[in-house]
């Protein structure tokens, strides 16, 4: 049998037996949120030409050294530029060109003013004040310079990322494919959302629940249905998903009661235990292995027990498998906002909402935290973790923290 690890051995072991999925080559317009397979060097400067940031005049900066208003200098303008066309000559002393927002500087102009300090007429344009050389000018490469990093393998493409790619003209980026994860449910006494609930019948919420977290990964969730508490069921719907899909999640039957049948199941389709229990409280009850190079997160039946267990442990390694480069949880100093009135024999992970108003991170959670308790992870979005053998803790006492 497996053995029962600490949740940072857990993450170890379930890191260590993905690999990311295949690439693909997707269209930039579908690319948010992806994640990158390829490393993304820029090909040219960005903006590729020095440009002006306003409507104005493009003048030469030599020719304004003296001038005030109470001395105004006044210039031919010998062409219009609007943005999208090219200067067709370079300025002379004592000429400007009215230029257009985008619009190329012409060559011997090294500087523009904007309409609003100057008069003008069709055929001249009077100055008030002088420039200094580069003022309002956008210079070639100054956003982004030629065979500069953009972004690494493993990013996820955000909207700055995804504008970037659209400057640099690129239409199509390989990323790795959205792993397909199986979603089965187990136990006799489960119904599909909707049924009639007769006395001793649940509906199946986890399903639900874990397809939201695995969506939130950049996953896609493959349901499998509800699978009974018997060895072949539970076998069935595992070899199917393993089939179709790079992971599985399943929920139910890992304790050690009589019908608790997951393990044995996972075994009998095949699957290496990696471990089975985590040092942890809520989510202590579990059983992870792999099967056809192919993870396989058994996860408690409860379901804010499954869904802290997901986050501590299989949500790491489903981003690797996703590509990630960083997969691991960052974790940072946290605080609790408020006492915690519980002793904790094993190490307790806590589930709330991180606040800052404060100046420091702090865990405002539920008072109701146990292993049912699904409606306290609404809205949660940090994990603190109370080490074991920690009895009552004090507001204000320091944690490490993790967001999710």
């Amino acid at each position: 049998m497996a053995k029962t690890v600490s949740y940072t051995e857990a993450r170890a072991l379930a890191c260590g037996a993905v690999r990311p999925v295949g690439t693909e080559t997707v269209p930039l317009a579908r690319c948010w949120s992806r994640v990158l397979a390829e490393d993304l060097v820029s090909a040219f400067d960005v903006p590729h030409f020095d440009r002006s940031p306003y409507d104005g005049y493009a003048v030469r900066s030599a020719d304004l050294t003296s001038v005030s208003r109470e001395k105004p200098i006044t210039l031919r303008v010998v062409e219009e530029i609007p943005a999208g066309k090219i200067p067709t000559r370079a300025l002379a002393p004592g000429e400007a060109a009215k230029i257009l927002t985008g619009a190329p500087i012409p060559d011997g102009a090294d500087a523009v003013v904007m309409f609003e300090k100057t008069e003008f007429t069709a055929a001249s344009v009077t100055l008030f004040e002088p420039v200094r050389a580069g003022d309002n000018v956008v210079r070639a490469g100054e956003d982004v310079k030629k065979g500069a990093m953009l972004a690494a393998k493993g990013s996820v493409i955000d909207s700055g990322l995804l504008g970037t790619l659209a400057a640099q003209n690129k239409a199509s980026v390989e990323v790795f494919k959205r792993p397909r994860v199986g979603v089965i449910s187990t136990g006799s006494e489960l119904v599909p959302v909707g049924s009639e609930l007769t006395p001793g019948l649940i509906t199946d919420s986890n399903r639900y629940t874990l397809s939201g977290a695995l969506l939130a990964l950049g996953c896609e969730p493959v349901a499998y249905g509800i699978a009974a508490d018997n060895v072949p069921a539970i076998k069935a719907a595992l070899e199917r998903a393993l089939a179709e899909c790079d992971a599985v999640v399943t929920t139910g039957g890992v304790s050690v009661g009589d019908y608790d049948l997951t393990p044995a199941s996972m075994e009998s389709a095949g699957a290496e235990m990696l471990f089975a229990g985590c040092e942890i409280k809520p989510g202590m009850a579990c059983a992870y292995g792999a099967a056809q190079g192919k993870l396989i997160c058994a996860l408690s039946g409860n379901p804010a027990a499954a869904l802290t267990n997901f986050h501590l442990i299989a949500r790491p390694a489903l981003l690797k498998l996703c590509g990630r480069r960083a997969f691991e949880p960052e974790e940072f100093d946290i605080e609790l906002a408020e006492a915690f009135d519980k002793k904790s024999p094993a190490t307790r992970v806590l589930r709330g909402g991180l606040d800052l108003s404060g100046g420091t991170a702090k865990i405002v959670f539920p008072r109701e935290q146990g292993n049912v308790v699904l409606s306290s992870a609404i809205g949660c979005d940090a994990m603190a973790i109370i080490p074991a053998g920690s009895g009552k803790l004090a507001a204000g006492t320091k944690l490490k923290g993790m967001l999710i």
